[in-house]
């Protein structure tokens, strides 16, 4: 019923930026808190950032300064703006969003995941 779709990663310098987007599409009648998630090989996925429907966001510390998330509400859209990169960043970016579908309840959905490889 509602799927997202990241696009964007690659492989990058360090030092270098990426974008990443995240497109929610299906029956959706609303989108809450949208966030990005990353999962690095042996490690547990963790949260990178969020941004809530009026723009609110926190972050990681790890990328605070470096990593801004963005979202358009009538586009069902958020982005990752990725700069500064570092070699500790490589790791597979998952979006995650609240989504209330029309006549089902309100669930947490996740993309795929896209790959973020950081060469130093």
């Amino acid at each position: 019923q509602v799927q997202l779709v990241e696009s964007g990663g690659g492989l990058v310098q360090a030092g270098g930026s990426l974008r990443l987007s995240c497109a929610a599409s299906g029956r959706i009648f609303s989108i809450y808190e949208m966030g990005w998630y990353r999962q690095a090989p042996g490690r547990q996925r963790e949260l990178v950032a969020t941004i809530s429907t009026g723009g609110s966001t926190t972050y990681a510390d790890s990328v605070k300064g470096r990593f801004t998330i963005s979202r358009d509400n009538a586009k069902n859209t958020a982005w990752l703006q990725m700069n500064s990169l570092k070699s500790e960043d490589t790791a597979v970016y998952y979006c995650n969003a609240y989504v209330k579908p029309i006549g089902t309840p309100l669930s947490s959905y996740w993309g795929r995941g896209t790959q973020v490889t950081v060469s130093s």
